[in-house]
């Protein structure tokens, strides 16, 4: 396998040969990753002002996040880890919901009856094996559905990714693993998991494709995925895709990546941000201009004004005493839980 990552549009916006997306589905993926980059932007904003719990932000990890879940129908299922809010929104999560899902509402994990959604896992790697369950249950139904489960560069060490991969194997499971290769299993780099070059070689090993594609590159990653998506639903069985980008964010909002990384390295991983990116090729095709993005933000920002009322009118009435929480945790709560836990009954 060549170690370079499939690629079709460069930083600048260039193009390596002919597109695989027509000028349509360039212009819809690049409205939905501005989409979803303005909700992970707002996102850590509430998050700092005390309105959300602790946030996993995805900046540089748009493209990957958006033109896999773009790969799919609404009858195929998404099974996300805990950082995939902008797959589940553009699969279609209300973002109202994903809001209250951060807040730790109940209401979070109330998804419309009609969306092949499970909830995001925290537990790294817990969600493969579920997500192979769910394949294999459209081969004893004899349904005709995919299922597209994320993993990251970390979870991929895990015992899980070997039981799901080895099980979708022998079982020819209509799933697709997408590996989000980000550099970094929280502080860990990725070269200190592994000794191959790259995740989508372990492909070999279970006899099944592999594909690496450039995960700043949204017309590279929703072209391998619907290729992969399609495949599955053929009856072919599973695909690995491994997609290469960089976390430019914090692991969480909790996380202080300034210690264990160079951040000069992060600022010129910049120059190959996904969302620049597809607005430079608009550019270089003649989809684009000032206006267009302008119209463009203001009805992003509305919608995301409205979302945000929505769930803060949600009520917390009939949740309980906040301090049942706590209540076989200590003893006697000391000052700090003392403190969380007025807020809560306050808020």
């Amino acid at each position: 396998m060549s170690d370079e990552p499939i690629c079709y549009v460069n930083p600048d916006g260039s193009t390596t040969g002919d597109l695989p997306l027509t000028h349509a589905e360039i212009v819809a993926g690049y409205r939905a990753v501005a989409r979803e980059h303005l909700f992970d932007e707002r996102a850590v904003t509430l998050q700092r002002q005390g309105r959300l719990g602790v946030y996993p932000p995805f900046r540089g990890q748009e493209a990957s996040q958006v033109g896999a879940a773009l790969a799919l129908s609404r009858t195929d299922w998404l099974v996300p880890t805990y950082r995939e809010t902008g797959a589940a929104i553009a699969h279609g999560l209300p973002i109202e919901t994903a809001l209250l899902y951060w807040r730790s509402h109940p209401a979070g994990w109330a998804y419309p009856e009609d969306l092949r959604l499970l909830p995001f896992y925290v537990p790294i790697a817990s969600q493969l094996t579920h997500a192979v369950g769910v394949a294999h249950a459209a081969k004893l139904l004899d349904e005709r559905w995919a299922t597209l489960v994320f993993v990251g560069d970390g979870g991929s060490s895990e015992g899980d990714f070997h039981e799901a991969m080895n099980f979708a194997a022998v079982y020819q499971a209509p799933v697709v693993f997408f590996v989000q290769n980000n550099g970094w299993a929280i502080s860990v780099p990725t070269h200190r998991q592994m000794r191959n070059t790259r995740i989508a070689d372990r492909a070999v090993g279970y006899g099944v494709p592999g594909v690496t594609v450039d995960g700043n590159d949204l017309v590279a990653v929703l072209d391998a995925t619907r290729r992969a998506v399609t495949r599955a639903k053929a009856g072919d069985g599973p695909t690995l895709i491994e997609s290469v980008s960089y976390r430019l964010a914090p692991h969480t909002t909790s996380d202080d990546p300034k210690r264990y990384r160079d951040e000069s390295v992060t600022e010129e991983q910049l120059a190959a941000e996904p969302v620049r990116r597809l607005r430079a090729l608009l550019s270089t095709l003649e989809l684009w201009d000032e206006g267009a993005e302008a119209t463009l933000q203001s009805e992003l920002a509305a919608e995301f004004t409205a979302a945000l009322a929505a769930a803060d009118a949600v009520s917390h009435a009939g949740l309980g005493d906040p301090g049942s929480l706590v209540e076989h945790v200590f003893q006697e709560p000391g000052p700090d839980q003392r403190a969380a836990l007025e807020y809560l009954r306050e808020a």
